[in-house]
């Protein structure tokens, strides 16, 4: 107790706070991050089939193409997170948000395929950090009882955009306008449109981080003690409808070391952010986390990114009343028949939108359920369940002939995009508040470098050995889980963090 009021642990003094209005407006913010990251790195699964037929790129080149964004993602990811735990959550943010914008704009007017590459790869390295800074600053802003709950829930805004994506290309690709631009001697048709809309809310965010508060934790952990104070003072207020001079908390007193004060240079700062992760006792977590983003990454990132493609030709064959095929062999029948060369139209079948939006939602609608009851059964019984099941659909849906049984197999399988929120709740959790940032974007970057792989090696099996895509990336859904076996449980987490606040 001091002579006005009283020094608390930071996780106390966040709790004092409340749950309510700051937080609501806070998710939404972070969500409508992630919907502009993911409107940027999935802009690709439109943009690359709708614009074959001006650039006429190969099926090599296409492939090229939708590895760009993760290519960017993994190139980056370290720097921002090294940023963000030496510069701050929101003005890297603000930084990342703003230089998205710019270059996914910039693409629309590519002359080519290579040029839009360019930009996408610039595009999406200025994006990479911003779904786990996001993450960061709502986990580091949200009361301990609530925090994985809410963060499980940023998985459902990741899935609905990717939802409402497919809603907003089913009017925009079909259109058959065609302006020409001699200067860059470029036709402005759909496709161009299209890429442009999906830019528009990386802009917005910029603006909604620019009025964001920083994370008092980050604050803290760098020594503005006063700063962090007014910030949680903000909080309380806007939570509570009461009078700051009512919060209690003088001073603060954060629960895990902290870093040493900023070091020589760049690259001595860098590594100082990332050694303590490579060596114990955070070594462990690392290549646990770091593991299981890449069977995560590496299996629902391709599947999710050729979504669009897989959807429009299990819809062509059910629309032809080719409804008595397993899933792989109305691929094959879509692919071998009469398609772009000979229509000229690279519009995607609406109906196949229409279903890639109801999946997504209908997984969105779920993964609310499953943020509901993570507290009940435990994030890591919830990952290990969720990645079997997941897993042992794929592995069946082979045999199946009843397109209805296949739709819902095919669903089951893309459940394990769940994971995601799981593992970013655990990351926020056992890395400590001075390389937490970094944390979350080394383990993603890791994660992410996988679907690198994975969406081309997908996207050559659906051509040539469609059976063998699912049950190989089944096969490793499932293996996903049994390592899952290893994460900590969340009573764990919880008297570790109570050791350390009693020994800090």
């Amino acid at each position: 107790m001091t002579a006005k009021g009283l020094r608390v642990p930071f996780e106390d003094a966040l709790n004092m706070t409340g749950y309510s209005r700051y937080n609501a407006c806070l998710f939404i913010l972070c969500a409508s991050i992630i919907v502009g990251m993911t409107y940027e790195i999935f802009s690709v699964s439109y943009i690359v089939p709708a614009s074959v037929c001006e650039l006429h790129t190969t099926s090599t080149e296409q492939g090229l193409m939708a590895s760009v964004p993760l290519i960017g993602i993994i190139t980056t990811s370290h720097i921002w997170g090294y940023l963000a735990d030496t510069r701050g959550r929101r003005k890297v943010l603000i930084i990342s948000m703003t230089l998205t914008y710019l270059a996914g704009t910039a693409a629309t007017l590519s002359p080519n395929w290579i040029v839009l590459s360019l930009l996408k790869l610039l595009s999406s390295s200025s994006v990479s950090g911003s779904m786990a800074l996001s993450m960061t600053l709502l986990s580091e802003c949200t009361p301990s009882q609530k925090r994985s709950g809410l963060v499980l829930l940023s998985t459902s805004a990741y899935l609905i955009s990717i939802g409402v994506m497919a809603v907003i290309a089913i009017p925009v690709l079909p259109l058959t306008f065609s302006f020409y631009i001699p200067v860059l001697d470029i036709y402005f048709n759909s496709w161009r449109l299209l890429n442009l809309i999906f830019a528009v809310p990386c802009a917005l965010c910029a603006v909604g981080c620019f009025f964001a508060n920083e994370s008092p934790k980050y604050l803290v952990s760098v020594g503005r003690e006063e700063d962090a104070l007014q910030v949680l003072k903000r909080m309380y207020v806007i939570n509570t409808g009461k009078s700051a001079e009512t919060y209690t908390v003088s001073a603060l007193e954060l629960e895990e070391g902290q870093a040493s004060s900023f070091t020589k240079g760049f690259w001595g700062s860098v590594a100082a952010q990332t050694i303590p992760m490579v060596k114990p006792p955070l070594l462990k977590n690392t290549l646990l986390l770091s593991f299981l983003y890449v069977i995560s990454y590496i299996t629902m990132n391709a599947f999710f990114v050729w979504l669009p493609y897989i959807v429009n030709a299990f819809m062509t064959s059910v629309v032809a009343g080719e409804r008595h095929l397993t899933i792989c062999e109305m691929i094959r029948l879509s692919a071998n028949s009469s398609t772009v060369q000979e229509t000229n139209d690279c519009s995607m079948n609406s109906q196949a939108m229409i279903l890639v939006f109801g999946i997504v939602m209908v997984l969105g609608v779920c993964n609310i359920f499953t943020s509901a009851i993570s507290n009940c059964i435990g994030r890591k019984t919830l990952f290990v369940c969720m990645q079997v099941i997941a897993g042992g659909a794929a592995l069946v849906i082979n045999f199946s002939p009843f397109w209805v049984l296949s739709a819902i197999l095919f669903m089951v399988f893309l459940s394990a995009v769940f994971a995601f929120g799981l593992l970013t709740s655990f990351c926020v959790d056992v890395f400590p508040t001075y390389v937490r940032a970094m944390a979350v974007c080394l383990t993603l970057m890791v994660g992410r470098g996988s679907a690198v792989v994975g969406i081309n090696v997908l996207k050559k099996l659906l051509d040539t050995d469609c059976e063998a895509a699912f049950y190989i990336f089944g096969a490793v859904a499932v293996g996903g889980g049994l390592v899952g076996l290893l994460l900590p449980s969340d009573a764990k987490i919880i008297a570790q963090k109570k050791a350390l606040n009693r020994n800090p």
